[in-house]
């Protein structure tokens, strides 16, 4: 992973519009601009790691100050980079981190996605929902 730099929005925000295309399709949430728009809004480059994987962009995350604790968002992989671990590694290091501080992360992630597997093999819990989204936590695991 590498700090991200104000020049990756837009590549960040192709890699959100691809990745989630699917899932709000299925939702009928799906807008062509707000998809990436919402990403351009929200994109904080001082909290935002790019993931290189065989030396290319293969994906992003975010980690910002919520409260007494951390916000996981914005986290995708490209396509070709699903399925192979790497987003076990990366959430394995940011939670790492956050286990050695000893302060919860929250997160939230569509109704019926995949993700929320991977979210539930790290140890998220449920803590509320819509019918858009599922809000999720994880509390610090001690001695890690």
């Amino acid at each position: 992973m590498r700090p991200a730099e104000p020049a990756d929005v837009e590549t960040i925000a192709e890699l959100r519009a691809v990745v989630m295309r699917p899932d709000l399709e299925r939702l009928g949430r799906f807008d062509e601009h707000g998809v990436r728009q919402r990403l351009r809004d929200s994109f904080s480059p001082r909290h935002t790691s790019v993931i290189v994987s065989d030396g290319a962009f293969a994906g992003c995350v975010t980690m910002r100050p919520a409260g007494t604790g951390q916000w996981l968002e914005h986290f995708y992989l490209a396509p070709g980079a699903q399925g192979r671990g790497l987003g076990s590694a990366v959430l394995r290091t940011l939670l790492d981190r956050t286990d050695a501080d000893g302060v919860p992360v929250r997160l939230n992630v569509l109704q019926g996605s995949a993700a929320r597997r991977l979210y539930e093999r790290h140890g998220f819990t449920v803590e509320s929902q819509d019918p858009v989204d599922l809000y999720m936590v994880r509390l610090p695991v001690a001695g890690r």
